[in-house]
């Protein structure tokens, strides 16, 4: 597909935009007037339509169900100094997306039918973009296996669906973070490098007996030894020790990240020494005792940057750098927040206007 195709567009008839507050919107709790929706049959995608937001109507065989046969992207639209429309990096996501279905034996969704699909929408509720700081429009497109069959094969029908929402901050305050070692988040051969359903599900109770135990988030670590330290929660982990920005390359594993892509090329551009390789826990703590780690933080869509106050490892709290002190991340947060929203230039070509 490299043509435009048409989209057919059902207006609502009763806008929630009204009694929404934009001021103030809670991640993940309102959703906008209007969603996507493509459908896969025979062998290519058709049926290209936006439609008031609204449930989905499937049968209780349906493959998505029984054998979590789905993949997801999330990113976000701002609204600019101008009164633009803009959107980060949507171009990587869509090409994460065709990973991920790759990955999962699911039809690829042309990164032209993506982008196509999203600008249409964003066009339609353009007016449920928020204006506030730290504010901006969640877009969450995926793909959903729709046959009817309980069998494990791959599905021979699809849907591609975008909705939007608006959001305001996922975290309110740094976060205080539990190293992991027994459960696991992903292993070399699986599926933790595709935004797939099943990996997060598998988070949930490792996630949920961390928060009973007063943490916020996980690292999660590798699951063949339990040494070496991978993400945090559903985000990157980075850590600045003696003015060098580490992280652990992404593979298999690990999430290729587009919020930690982007900062890695911030990094390199203000001339950091950056390092992509294996982070031990042992080198973690004793950074952290010599007083050589400056700062930690997870890099994700959600957050873009999340402030690790606390890291407890084998039942030991150690506490981090003061938040301001932190020169390395509060500039990658204030700086990926100016372009945006437009207020300083993007020298990478990062923002998509709508």
């Amino acid at each position: 597909m490299t043509e435009t195709m048409e989209i057919k567009i059902k207006k609502t008839t009763n806008s929630k935009l009204e009694s929404t507050d934009l001021t103030n919107p809670v991640f993940g709790k309102v959703y906008s007037d209007h969603m996507f929706i493509a459908d896969y049959a025979n062998g290519e995608w058709g049926d290209l339509r936006i439609v008031p937001y609204g449930n989905l109507s499937i049968s209780p065989a349906n493959t998505t169900l029984h054998y979590s046969s789905t993949i997801f992207e999330g990113l976000k639209a701002y609204r600019g100094k101008n009164d633009e429309i803009l959107v980060f990096r949507p171009e990587a996501n869509a090409k994460r997306l065709i990973k991920s279905a790759e990955r999962m034996c699911m039809p690829a969704v042309p990164e032209e039918l993506f982008m196509q699909a999203m600008t249409e929408l964003l066009k339609l509720d353009s007016s449920w973009v928020p204006g506030e700081p730290n504010t901006s429009l969640y877009i969450r497109p995926f793909e959903i296996a729709m046959d009817p069959y309980v069998g494990i094969r791959p599905s021979d029908t699809y849907s591609f669906i975008i909705i939007t929402g608006p959001v305001g901050a996922y975290y309110s305050k740094p976060v205080k973070v539990k190293i992991e070692k027994h459960y696991t988040r992903a292993a070399e051969g699986g599926t933790g490098f595709a935004k797939t359903g099943g990996n997060y599900a598998a988070a949930l109770k490792p996630a949920v007996d961390a928060a009973k135990q007063g943490y916020d988030q996980l690292i999660w670590t590798d699951s063949k030894t339990h040494e070496y330290v991978e993400e945090s929660g559903t985000m990157n982990l980075m850590f600045v020790i003696d003015d060098t920005l580490v992280t652990a390359p992404a593979g298999d594993t690990i999430l290729h990240g587009i919020t930690r892509d982007s900062i890695l090329t911030l990094a390199k551009d203000m001339g950091m020494e950056v390092e992509e390789r294996p982070v031990s826990v042992k080198e973690v703590v004793a950074a952290i005792e010599k007083g050589t780690l400056q700062e930690a933080f997870g890099a994700g869509t959600a957050a873009t940057v999340a402030q690790i106050q606390t890291i407890s490892n084998d039942g030991i709290d150690y506490e981090l750098p003061a938040i301001e002190t932190r020169k390395y991340s509060n500039g990658f947060l204030d700086t990926l927040n100016k372009i945006k929203t437009g207020e300083i230039e993007d020298k990478h070509g990062w923002v998509y206007k709508i």
